[in-house]
Order: C-alpha cells, then sequence, then structure tokens
C-alpha cells in the first residue's frame, strides 16, 4: 500500500451529527487501516475552513436548522466544491444527502443546496422511519443496502444521476429508489451507520478514494451476522 495517508474528513459534526453517522468515518478508517493504509481523520466544525486536498468527505444527518445552516456555510466555503472538482470522494447521509442536490425544504421554507448531485428534494406526506433495504445499482458490484431511515423528505433525481438502489423494503427516496449516485459521489437515507451496515459500499468508498481496482478481503463475518439479522427480522413483519 502507499505511504500517504488516506485523508478522510468528517464535515462539521457541530451541525451535522444527529443520528451516530461519525460511525462512518470510524469505519472507513478502521477498514483502511486493517489493509495497511496509513490513515488521516479530521473533523471540520462549522466555524473552520474545509480543507480542499481531502480523499473522502463525509456529511451527516441532522435537523432542519443545522442543515440549513450547513448548507449555507459549505457553500460561503466553496471546499467541498473544489474537492469535488479534484476528484475526491464525498459521502453524504440523510441530510448530507439531500444538501448535495440543489434544494431542500428546512423548516417549510425551500433552502439552496450545493448543487453537487442532480436533485432535490421536498416534503412527502408522512414520515419515513424504519429499516430501509434495496437492490444497488449492479455498475457499483455492491450487494443489497441495509439500513434505517428517519426522514420526512422525497428526493427527485434528474438525470444526471443514478439511483443508489430500487427499494425493497422502506421509502429512500420515494418508495422506489433510495439514493443517488455520479462519479464519486454518493448520497443515501441509510443510517446505521450506513458503513457499518454495508461495509461492501465502505470498500467501494476506499477503491474510488485510492484508484484500486480491487483490496485485500476483510473478516466479515460479524457484519454479515448483522445483515443476515435485520434481513430477517423484516421478512418476519411482512
Amino acid at each position: 500500500m502507499s505511504t500517504e495517508s488516506l485523508r478522510i474528513v468528517w464535515i462539521y459534526p457541530d451541525l451535522l451529527s444527529t443520528y451516530g453517522d461519525r460511525g462512518n468515518l470510524l469505519i472507513l478508517a478502521h477498514r483502511a487501516r486493517m489493509r495497511g493504509m496509513p490513515v488521516e481523520t479530521l473533523e471540520v466544525r462549522s466555524d473552520q475552513r474545509l480543507p480542499t486536498t481531502a480523499d473522502i468527505y463525509l456529511v451527516g444527518g441532522g435537523e432542519d436548522g443545522p442543515q440549513a445552516l450547513g448548507a449555507q456555510r459549505l457553500m460561503a466555503d466553496g471546499g467541498l466544491h473544489r474537492a469535488a472538482a479534484q476528484g475526491s470522494v464525498v459521502f453524504g447521509v440523510c441530510a448530507g444527502y439531500q444538501l448535495l442536490g440543489r434544494s431542500f425544504f428546512a423548516k417549510g421554507t425551500q433552502c439552496a443546496g450545493l448543487d453537487l448531485l442532480d436533485l432535490h428534494s421536498d416534503r412527502g406526506a408522512s414520515r419515513a422511519v424504519g429499516e430501509l433495504a434495496g437492490d444497488v445499482d449492479p455498475r457499483l458490484a455492491v450487494p443489497a443496502l441495509t439500513g434505517f431511515e428517519n426522514h420526512g423528505g422525497r428526493t427527485h433525481l434528474g438525470p444526471e444521476v443514478s439511483p443508489l438502489a430500487r427499494v425493497t423494503t422502506g421509502v429512500g427516496n420515494d418508495g422506489v429508489t433510495e439514493g443517488a449516485w455520479r462519479g464519486k459521489l454518493l448520497g443515501t437515507y441509510s443510517h446505521g451507520p450506513a458503513l457499518a451496515r454495508n461495509p461492501a459500499l465502505a470498500d467501494l468508498l476506499l477503491r474510488w478514494a485510492t484508484g484500486a481496482g480491487q483490496l485485500p478481503p476483510l473478516d466479515d463475518s460479524w457484519p454479515e451476522k448483522l445483515r443476515a439479522e435485520r434481513r430477517a427480522a423484516v421478512a418476519a413483519r411482512q
């Protein structure tokens, strides 16, 4: 492996960290280190400048007010746009996923997003709460998505992005599709945290960040047991 550190940035933990999404940072760092990769993790608060030379940027979930404030500060900062343009990986979850799009609603007001993904979000008739599962786009070569969703939004994809998955359980974007991706940018409504519930998705982000065609395998017996338990629990309720 390269001796250069893999740099992973967790964006605005003081605003966007409602649902334990810091776990995504921990999982990525752990899976990289288990393969001998040096890793540097940075937690950048909303009053700090965002570095533009990291390899992976993580945007977590949050409530309406912090989501809107986070979007405003990221637009004013400009660092995430520069990093994405340079080919960095960006992974957004829930509120972080919505703010990667053109617009979203917070406290009944339409807010401008970062316009990094061709999508927009509005409010659904009911809140989506519960298990979320779907069949991932086969081009990503990742097993079925599993997670937990808790959001009031509905997300509508434009022609320049592809759904991350087709929903088999839960709501996701709109009851049909879940998440979105384009290039090295990917968003999802899945908590759990998402990368703990979906280690192959974590490895996909690591491959994108490092340019590796394949990564040495890890023992994923524990997360696979968790995935099997959640699938069984969902099936029992259907």
